[in-house]
């Protein structure tokens, strides 16, 4: 017997930032919403914690770009308390012969003609062809995908409409630039970087995107999506361009929350959700592991398909062919999380002393051949010999993450198996990898082992357990053609609508994908408001 009960228009399962999105934007619609969170703290993977005493950092998620525009103006997150500072320099990778290259802050031409005069002058060229087409992607991002529907005329119409929209758009591409499109769907990011580029270091800067949340080689098919999928975002208006949010990526999820609860939004901590409640064939509400009972006439999850369907649903509720596709849906992204205390910054071998590229995303993977190897190391023994990491500093950009004169660091490292082989345990091997990720970074930086003072680890299994990010993977489902747009997490649902009536889905697992962009979360708020303002759903008492 439930220990109390509480009635409301909304209940969102999960509150990571598409979740608080969600509820702000149906709050601002006039309904009243109520958020449950497993954890002690809003903001699912995007939160910012103390790791090492005096020393804070964001825990998952770890830079800003794809972070909506409309999102930020909408939820008015600058008066909330966001702000948001670029990088002075977008990249620095050290090269396998010593030199290196640095991109954004005016200095890319410059460092590309470093290593080729002709990939140098193909530059302005290529930019100007991934825009075109990332500025398509940004136009659909806040677009519900049309949906493929059964039944009779009536049903299919609307999302024909939609689909012709779609197609309208598509059409003002010139056949050059639909063959462009075709080509960064289809092909992998390394031969379509090779195909503009000679030199490695360009095509490593660039291809790093590609695997970024990505467990694949840079020269698998559809890696060039990923790699544009990276690109479309901006910062206070600069496209393309990546930042980092003042106090870490928590301040994003915490002005969220106050946006939120300034709409009137009820924001429950400590409220792990045990079950959906499903009754007559339709989701009316959830229970809590506590007993505790809450109903709405919309149920709206945030997290991970697989773990809505499988976990907190009875799976006799479910029509059998959409309980195979989400139990095939495919996750994991190869991803080991790290941060650490420095004492001092890292001094690189190749660029000694202080400089604008530590406030950089630092690609210690110097080559796409690098990059494959790691990717079949992974694939083989479980983690790369040679691993990837991307270094961030954000200290170097927020003073208020470490005490006077040190420092924090993120360390993003693919590849890892999500599932280690023969059954072994990641808690077995934590620690070695995270010796090995330390190492690696030391034969660039040699200071770098010595001024750690301290550190947090997050295996694949880690980010699981924490933040329900099923084999550590940050999009919440592999971005492949099959798990994309109107297919994402399933087709017949990619209109943010679950199989049972009254069940929706705000997160990452649909439309567009992962990434700390709210973009999930408004979208499925303008397709839930529809359906109460349509009479299929019906307001509280």
């Amino acid at each position: 017997m439930a220990a109390s009960s509480t009635q409301s228009d909304a209940l969102i399962i999960g509150g990571g930032h598409n979740g608080l999105v969600c509820a702000a934007y149906l709050a601002a619609g006039g309904l009243k919403v109520t958020v449950l969170e497993r954890r002690g703290v809003v903001g699912g993977a995007a939160v910012t914690e103390e790791f090492h005493p005096g020393f804070r950092n964001s825990v998952a998620a770890y830079t800003v770009s794809l972070l909506n525009p409309k999102v930020i103006r909408d939820l008015e997150l600058p008066k909330h308390g966001l702000r948001v500072v670029e990088r002075l320099v977008s990249n620095f990778l050290p090269t396998e012969d010593g030199r290196y290259i640095q991109t954004g802050g005016g200095h890319t031409h410059a460092e590309v003609a470093k290593f080729s005069h002709k990939d140098a002058g193909r530059l302005d060229a290529y930019g100007e062809r991934l825009d075109l087409i990332a500025d398509l992607l940004r136009d659909l991002v806040l677009e519900t995908p049309p949906n493929v529907v059964e039944g009779d005329w009536r049903s299919a119409l609307p999302e024909l409409i939609r689909a012709a929209r779609l197609g309208g758009r598509l059409r003002k591409l010139n056949m050059k630039m639909r063959r462009e499109l075709l080509a960064l769907f289809a092909t992998s990011a390394g031969d379509y970087l090779n195909g503009w580029f000679e030199s490695d270091p360009i095509k490593a800067v660039y291809g790093f995107d590609g695997i970024v949340g990505n467990y694949a080689s840079p020269y698998t098919p559809g890696s060039a999506y990923v790699l544009l999928h990276h690109v479309f975002g901006e910062v206070n208006g600069k496209k393309g361009a990546w930042g980092h949010a003042i106090g870490g990526m928590g301040a994003i999820t915490q002005a969220m929350a106050r946006s939120a609860a300034s709409r009137g939004v009820d924001i429950r901590i400590n409220s792990p959700v045990r079950e959906v409640i499903v009754e007559g064939g339709r989701a009316v509400g959830a229970v809590t592991e506590s007993g505790e009972t809450f109903r709405a006439a919309a149920v709206i999850s945030n997290l991970n398909p697989r773990l809505l369907y499988l976990n907190l649903i009875d799976q006799a509720a479910l029509p059998t062919d959409f309980r195979e596709r989400i139990t095939n849906f495919r996750c994991g992204s190869g991803t080991f999380r790290m941060n650490v205390a420095l004492s001092e910054l890292p001094n690189f071998t190749c660029l000694p002393g202080k400089g604008d590229h530590h406030t950089a995303g630092i690609i210690l993977a110097p080559t796409l051949r690098y990059m494959e190897q790691a990717y079949f190391d992974a694939r083989t023994f479980g983690w790369s010999k040679k691993p990837i990491v991307e270094l961030l500093i954000p200290s170097t950009l927020d003073d208020s993450l470490a005490p006077p004169g040190q420092h924090v660091a993120s360390l993003f490292c693919q590849h890892v198996a999500p599932q280690l082989p023969n059954g072994e345990s990641w808690d077995a091997h934590r620690q070695t990898v995270a010796d090995l990720m330390i190492d690696t970074v030391n034969e660039y930086a040699p200071n770098f082992k010595a001024a750690v003072l301290g550190r947090q680890v997050m295996s694949p299994l880690d980010l699981e357990r924490t933040f329900g990010l099923i084999g550590g993977d940050i999009m919440h489902g592999t971005l492949q053609l099959d798990q994309m747009f109107s297919a994402r997490p399933v087709l017949g649902h990619g209109n943010y609508r679950g199989p049972l009536p009254g069940l929706y889905m705000c997160g990452a697992g649909t439309h567009p994908g992962g990434g700390v962009t709210g973009a999930p979360g408004h979208n499925a708020a303008r397709e839930i408001l529809a359906d109460f303002k349509r009479g299929r759903l019906n307001r509280a008492a």
